[in-house]
Formats: structure tokens, sequence, C-alpha cells
């Protein structure tokens, strides 16, 4: 239907569109369902590998009764890609989550990354983008039941915020995180569709959607180059279970089902088991970058020069090679830096080759499958054994944290006496299996594993909360995508580890990727303006110079900061508190240092309410979470009642630490916020 042209039914047509688009999709799920492998596939291995994709493919075509298939549409002046002829009528698109078309192939919703997509997002009255009219859609429970036009080449039309994208983006928020694609703004699109071929840096302040940025980052990618990633793979890195849980359904509801989830610990624990924790002065060292040098060094220590010549005996003959030239070829392998376990691998082929070389001068063919044999030789191994010996990760870390002579021998110039103290082992353990190996352990271990052997590198990788990690967890995650890409998400203001980042130049340096562009979100959509104005107080203590979130929200009564007087009924005013929150509609988030959420749980359950654990899916009759103020990153809730601001301040090792902590547990809701304490605040905030 031409651009131009309009029933005089609208919302009629809308929603006749929308059964019709629906009806396409289940057409287009069912031929994928009756598709039939048996007589396209030569043995049971392809069968498999087939039923799998078209497995997937049924899960993706999934119509999710309550997402919109499609939430908005472009008409344009003219058809898209074609010459702009005056008087010629445009094209008509509807821009959601997946590609629908029909049973002639025809686009019934365009994919929100297609690039006819694009001016969705980006188009302006200042820049329409060849777009005539941009109409957003409003559903109330899967159902289509408003609409909202710009016209934005009509200068007679005053412009407004969008009604429809200002309701989307404060609907209550039941159940995990969901997509932002129907709100995503102009300079969020912008890093969205940033091309595979750089990383990129996103510092956002609370309510800027950066996560969500980063998800829809990865979607968007695997949609414009699904080939590639398909082979490289793709990981969305998170600060722990209950954060991925929480973001887990993003990008299925937008079908993608491949990208794999994990946690930096998740990534580093293949080997060893973290059973024991750190004193915040060793987890320090051990994450510093330094300890990487004293790594090397400790490995690189194993190899011996040779003091005997390799002797290797084939038939009636002797091929010696002497010790000074078997020296050389340690030397020249040491000086190209290879990978302990390649050298350790090359050797034997460098000690066989100069066999061949003396075979040849004395009038022999040998050819390949010689060599070969050569280097298995048993005098030949063994030389190599004693050269260049093979080496356990895991054992060499284990010495370097219970011998204290051969930390020193390798840390000398990198760690003072001091630090080296730290990083011992109170309790030395015998054996790999008997250590209780901490979480900064097992990244010193998978740092000595890629010294001798190369890491997979994965073709994508998302970290979120990045300005927690240390320089070594950000070598372990830089790894993995050193042939690839990353997006990087964080907020400066939000460290709350002792390690955490003091600037993203310094942490994309260890990541590997010091090229990287950074881009600053500044704009708050989530937060209400009076509460990350309340928050912002905290932040010349916290992060000296960092721009506050500027929130495009105003919501008068958003914020509640209440004393009670008496200690003892703090308990049960947090309880009220949270049945007040209760009366109104979305999920509620109580918010308390880890040390009083015992407390807590037992008044609520003695009030008569059940409560969620952090990352629990909420529902229409389950709402209440209880959340530890260390787990409280990177959630958001409707309504957050934040119990004793002291005490969250109090439950971290330092008061900046502390005062980043109470920042975030600050900045957790959406609607509104209840802050209450009988211990008097914080000074910063008064």
């Amino acid at each position: 239907m031409p651009a131009h042209e309009e029933s005089s039914n609208p919302l009629a047509r809308e929603r006749a569109h929308l059964a019709a688009s629906r009806a396409a999709l289940r057409a287009m799920r069912e031929d994928v369902q009756a598709l039939d492998i048996r007589d396209v596939t030569a043995n049971w291995v392809n069968a498999a590998v087939l039923q799998a994709q078209i497995d997937d493919r049924i899960k993706a075509l999934a119509d999710l009764s309550h997402t919109p298939l499609f939430f908005g549409r472009l008409d344009y002046l003219h058809v898209v890609g074609a010459e702009k002829a005056e008087g010629a009528e445009g094209e008509q698109f509807y821009i959601g989550r997946r590609h629908v078309h029909d049973a002639q192939g025809d686009p019934m919703v365009i994919d929100w990354r297609a690039p006819v997509s694009q001016p969705f997002y980006q188009a302006s009255r200042n820049n329409p983008l060849d777009v005539d009219r941009r109409r957003r859609f409003g559903y109330t429970g899967g159902e289509l039941t408003a609409y909202e036009d710009e016209h934005l080449t009509d200068p007679a039309e005053k412009e407004q915020t969008s009604r429809l994208l200002q309701a989307e983006i404060e609907r209550p928020r039941v159940g995990p995180m969901r997509d932002i694609v129907a709100t995503i703004q102009p300079e969020q699109d912008e890093i969205v569709r940033s091309g595979l071929g750089g990383t990129v840096c996103v510092q956002g302040g609370p309510g800027t959607g950066k996560t969500a940025v980063g998800l829809h980052r990865v979607a968007y990618l695997l949609y414009a180059h699904r080939e590639r990633l398909a082979r490289t793979g793709t990981l969305v890195i998170g600060p722990n279970r209950s954060f991925l849980h929480y973001i887990e359904q993003v990008l299925p509801a937008l079908g993608e089902l491949e990208v794999k989830q994990a946690t930096v610990e998740d990534l580093v624990t293949a080997r060893v088991e973290v059973r024991g924790t750190d004193e915040s002065p060793a987890a320090v060292i051990k994450g510093d970058a330094r300890m990487a040098e004293v790594l090397r060094r400790a490995i690189r220590s194993h190899v011996t020069p040779p003091t005997e010549p390799v002797v290797v005996v084939r038939g009636s003959r002797r091929w010696r090679v002497p010790a000074y030239e078997v020296e050389e070829m340690v030397q020249e392998l040491l000086a190209r830096d290879m990978r302990y376990g390649a050298a350790h691998e090359a050797l034997p082929q460098r000690i066989a080759h100069a066999v061949l070389v003396r075979m040849e001068e004395a009038g022999e063919a040998p050819d390949d499958r010689v060599q070969n044999s050569v280097a298995r030789n048993p005098a030949v191994k063994a030389a190599v054994k004693a050269i260049w010996p093979a080496v356990d990760p895991a054992k060499l870390v284990l010495r370097l944290l219970t011998d204290a002579g051969f930390l020193a021998e390798h840390a000398e110039g990198i760690l003072g006496e001091d630090e080296q103290k730290h990083v011992l082992m109170a309790k030395p353990a015998r054996s790999v299996k008997s250590a209780k190996w901490t979480a900064a352990d097992a990244v010193l271990i998978d740092e000595a594993a890629d010294l001798v052997a190369r890491t997979h590198s994965l073709g994508h990788v998302v970290i979120d909360e990045a300005q927690d990690l240390s320089p070594m967890q950000y070598r372990a995650v830089g790894r993995r995508c050193s042939t690839g890409s990353a997006t990087v998400l964080g907020d400066l203001a939000q460290g709350t580890t002792p390690w955490s980042t003091q600037s993203w130049e310094q942490a994309l340096f260890h990541l590997g990727k010091a090229d990287a562009v950074v881009e600053e979100l500044t704009a708050g959509f989530r937060v209400p303006r009076e509460v990350i104005a309340y928050a912002s107080r905290l932040l010349p203590a916290i992060s000296p110079g960092l721009a506050p979130v500027e929130s495009v929200r105003e919501t008068p009564g958003s914020l509640s900061v209440r004393e009670v007087t008496d200690a003892a009924a703090l308990d049960g005013a947090v309880v009220a508190a949270c049945e007040e929150s209760l009366l109104h509609e979305g999920s509620i988030g109580l918010i308390a240092a880890d040390a009083r959420v015992p407390a807590l749980a037992e008044a609520l359950a003695a009030a008569g309410h059940s409560v969620l654990a952090p990352g629990e899916e909420t529902t229409a009759d389950s709402r209440l979470t209880l959340v530890p103020a260390s787990l409280a990153k990177g959630l958001e809730y409707d309504y957050v009642v934040l119990d004793e601001p002291a005490a969250v301040v109090d439950g971290e090792p330092d008061e900046r630490t502390g005062l980043r902590r109470l920042y975030v547990a600050l900045t957790r809701a959406v609607s509104g916020l209840v802050v209450l304490h009988a211990a008097p605040l914080p000074e910063r905030l008064g």
C-alpha cells in the first residue's frame, strides 16, 4: 500500500495486518516442521546436524503471544533504493523483532536489524532519511490497542515526545530483563550497528541502557555477519549467575539462540575447582598485570641448556648433534618467544632436521617420514624432556604460591617482599587437587595455560559490568577474543571490587584492545530524575570528573527518604514499605547490606511474605525480591526499598568501595525508591 494512503479505520487495518503476519509466521514455522530430511542426508551424523539446525529454526520462529510481532511502521516517500522520481509512490515497511514473509515471499514484517529499518531509530525532522511517516504501536497484553504518528516532512506538525515510547520505557517489569528493540534511541542505535571489526567500549551510568545496547549489538552482529560468527562463536560475560539469569531471555526473544553466557570464573575454572577466598590485599596483587611476567619467567625457567650431544642410532649408523648446535636451537626458540608448548613440540623436529642434514651429507635420501621417525627416537625424546620439559599450569602456579624461594626468584624486581608474602598460601597444599584455590588463583592458572598453549579465540565477546575486572581477568577475557572483537560495557562509578579499573584506557590495554572506541551514554531512560540526582551526590567521592546521568524522566514523588528514630523498629518499617510498594504494579526489590538479609528475610516471613532470590523470575503472584547489596549490580526493579544505607557502606572493606556499592543500590529503581535508615546517612547524602 502506498505511503500516502490510509483506510478510514487505521487501527482495524493494523490489527488485520498483525493477524495476517502472525498467520504467515505460523505458516513459516509449519513449513520448517514439515521438512523431510530422510532422503537428503548421507549418514546419521549429517542427519543429526541438519535436524538440530531445523529444531533451532523452529524455536526461532516461535510467536511469543505477549511479545509484539511488530512495533513500528515506516512510510517512505519513495521506493527504497530506486531513483527518486517526481510523483513516485513510496513504500511501507512494518518493523519488528524478526522477518516474516507471506506465501509469495513478500515481506510482511522487516527485521529491526535490516538496513531499511535503521531510519526507524535514526530519522528526525532535521534529517528524515526519506521517511514521510514513522508510526509506533502500543500493545496491551499482546493486543494492538493504539498507534501514534510522526510526520517527519510536515513543517506544520510540532515536535513532541512520543507518549507510546515513554509508556514502553516505563512499562512495569515483571519477569526477566526484556529487549529494548522498540525503544532504541539514536545514540544507542549507532553503537548497536557499529561494525564487527572494531572493539567498542560503552561507559554508561545507571539507566542509560548499556546492557541492553550490548545485547542488541550481539543480535545485530549475528544478523550482519551470521556466517562468520557461526564459525567463530559469540559469548556474553556477566558478573554473576543471578545477572546472567536476569538477561538470558533477551537474545532468544530476538530469535538468537546460539549465544553462550558465562562469568569470568566459569571461563577459568576448567582445570581447578574454586573452594577458597583471598583477603583483599592478596586478591589485588594476584589480579595485577605484573603477575603475567612472574608466570612467564617461572615457565621459561624450566628450559635447561643442553650439556651433552644428542646421539641417534638408526640401524648400524649413529648420528651425532653436538650440544652447542642443540643450544642454538633452544636459543632461537626462546628468542622467537613462542608459546612454551609449541616450542616443546618444535624442538624434536629441529633436532630431527639436523640429523636429516647429516644423512643427506652422507649420501642418503631421507624424507619427511624419516624426520618424524627421528623426532620420536628415544634419544631425541629424552633430550627434549631434559632440555624443554612439559609444564603443568596448575602445578606451576601451586609451586609459585607455596614455595617462597621459587616465587622470590621469579618475582625479583616485580613484586616487593611484602607483596610476595601476601600471595603465598597460608596453608600450603600438597597437590593440585587438595589446594583450596581462589578465584584469583584460577585466573593465574588460566594465564599459565595460555603461556603453554594458545587459548581458543571467539569472534565476538560482550563483557558487562567490566569495571569490576582485575587486569589479569581482562587478560583472560582478551585471550578469548584475541582474533575477534569485543563490546565492553560498564560504569566506572559502579566499580565495587578493590581492584576495579580506574580508567577505560587502562582496562582496554589489558584486554589487548587499546585501539577500541570509547562511547559514553549520558541520557538516562530508566531511573527517574529525582532518584538519579540523589544518587549522583556520591559521584565526587566515588568517581571524580565523571559526568552524572541526565535522566529524561521526571517522576514527582519517585523518591522518599525516611528516618526511623527507633532502630528496633527498622525491620517493621522495611516490611511496611515493601507492602506499600506491592500496591503498585510491577516488580519490587528490597536491597540491603548482605549482613542484614537474614533478619529482613525473617521479618518478611513473619509478616506472611515469601521472597525471591536475585535473578529468579518475578511473576504476577510473586513480585518481591530480597537482594543482598553485593548482587544488586545490573538488576532493575520497578520499585526499590533500600534498607539502611550506612550498613551498605560499612559492609565493604573501605569507604570508597562502600559508597560505590551504595550508588549501585540507589540506582536500581525504574519508578520509585524508598530509603529507610535508623543510623545517620552517609555525609554525602546528607
